[in-house]
């Protein structure tokens, strides 16, 4: 039985200011000098990125969707190892998930298997006793919720605050705290998210303090702390990657991963899986570094934002020259969404490292959504006929291959191809959370060990 203190943070629908307020919470605690360790329900990467500068402690994402539902307790008890206290930042409204699949990957369900009180963060713009009903009825839609109490964001005067505060005590919900409205401290966003951390450098410092000094100044840490500690023993065993992968495979293969603010898109666990496997894991910055590490054999290029720094990546002429060479060896190479636009010939006209013969351009249209896939290639991650579980988020298209020796990489549940595999490598823009699938660590391993 392992006992760690833990809240989670939900909203009744997006746009309530809950990283604002985790973000806040995460920079107070740590303030204090407590061990806080944040985690974020859903695919999401850039929230735990500011909730990773404001803990100093690696965020990690929590995904019933991506990663299984018996995984979730395990994987927080990995991350949350030796903390004084976890906070959970939730996803969409509280119970809001899997389009289609009930309660799968929401908040609530999250919620549940840790055990752990809600607190629900509202934004009560333009409403007064009318708060009371909304929190009454996400107190009540699912008693298997235990919600601990509420944190008003936004409050436009100390009046509107009591107003609100009086009608919450006749439903018995304490408030927390309330924060006023403050544009100084809003981060930028982009797409349907906040710009990642990496890219605001000084500015995301100044931010993230700011945030830790008002909710210092607004919220009861002591009376959430004491809410925290009510969460009760959990009994699982922490995840262990070095079980999930099984053997390492001999010889440490050097496995570059990119890294820097073009290419912010990563789960820990990814690397983590990685040296378990047997790797040595070697970051590479593609807007800086202008060769691959040294002896590298595999190469493993995420998600991003690549398009805000397409001339800069196209000038780095070196490094696409060492990324073409890598590829034409035969090593491996896994690229997932702004990876598979750097392997592309083509980003918006600019020339990248032309892996695969492929245009690839910005458009109007946000594609976002979980998927289910299933490998129709052989290739450096996955068996033909192996499923895997992923999410897309872009707003990118690319063209086929113009040339024969390409093979498509997945087909959607619907039966589309997907992606691309060609020698070793695989391009898609499937994002896939290898703790939901371990044995793509231990198969890229393996082949960068045979590279």
């Amino acid at each position: 039985m392992v006992s760690i203190p833990r809240v989670v943070l939900a909203a009744p629908a997006s746009g309530h200011g809950k990283t604002t307020v985790t973000t806040g919470l995460l920079a107070a605690f740590a303030h204090r000098g407590l061990a806080v360790s944040p985690h974020k329900v859903g695919p999401d990467y850039i929230d735990p990125g500011y909730h990773a500068l404001a803990a100093g402690r690696l965020g990690r994402n929590l995904d019933a969707f991506l990663c299984g539902e018996e995984r979730i307790v395990p994987m927080f008890l990995h991350g949350a190892a030796g903390a004084d206290l976890a906070v959970v930042e939730g996803v969409m409204g509280l119970y809001d998930g899997a389009s289609g699949r009930g309660e799968l990957a929401s908040t609530a369900q999250i919620a549940k298997l840790l055990r752990a009180p809600v607190v629900l963060v509202v934004d009560p713009s333009s409403q007064g006793r009318s708060v009371a009903a909304l929190v009454h009825g996400f107190a009540t839609f699912d008693p298997g919720v235990r919600l601990g109490g509420v944190i008003l964001n936004r409050v436009a005067s100390e009046r509107h605050e009591q107003i609100v505060r009086d009608a919450l005590e006749e439903i018995g919900v304490p408030v927390l705290g309330a924060l006023p409205r403050s544009d100084a401290i809003a981060a930028p966003s982009r797409h349907l998210g906040l710009v990642p951390v990496a890219e605001r450098s000084a500015a995301s410092v100044s931010t993230v303090r700011a945030l830790g000094e008002l909710v210092d100044a607004c919220v009861d840490l002591d009376a959430l702390h004491d809410l925290a500690r009510t969460a009760p023993p959990l009994s699982a065993a922490a995840w262990d990657p070095r079980v999930a992968v099984g053997d390492p495979v001999p010889g440490r293969p050097r496995i570059a991963v990119a890294s820097g603010a073009a290419f912010t898109f990563s789960y820990a666990e990814t690397a983590e899986l990685l040296r378990a496997a047997g790797a040595e894991v070697v970051p590479v910055d593609p807007l800086r570094d202008e060769s691959l590490p040294e002896g590298a054999r595999g190469l493993v290029v995420g998600g991003g934002f690549p398009e805000m720094y397409a001339a800069e990546l196209s000038a780095n002429e070196p490094l696409r020259a060492s990324v073409l060479a890598l590829a034409a060896s035969g090593a491996p190479i896994a690229a997932e969404c702004a990876g598979l636009l750097y392997l592309a010939k083509r980003l918006d006209g600019k020339e990248m490292c032309g892996v695969l013969d492929i245009e690839a351009r910005m458009t109007g249209q946000l594609t976002l959504g979980y998927r289910e896939a299933v490998a129709v290639s052989d290739s450096v991650l996955a068996r033909t006929g192996e499923r895997v579980r992923g999410h897309e988020f872009h707003r990118t298209a690319c063209t086929r291959p113009a040339v024969g020796g390409t093979s498509p990489a997945w087909q959607w549940a619907g039966g589309a191809a997907e992606g691309f595999v060609s020698g070793g490598v695989h391009a898609s823009y499937l994002h896939v959370h290898w703790a939901g699938a371990p044995g793509i660590a231990a198969r890229f391993t393996a082949a960068a060990a045979a590279a």
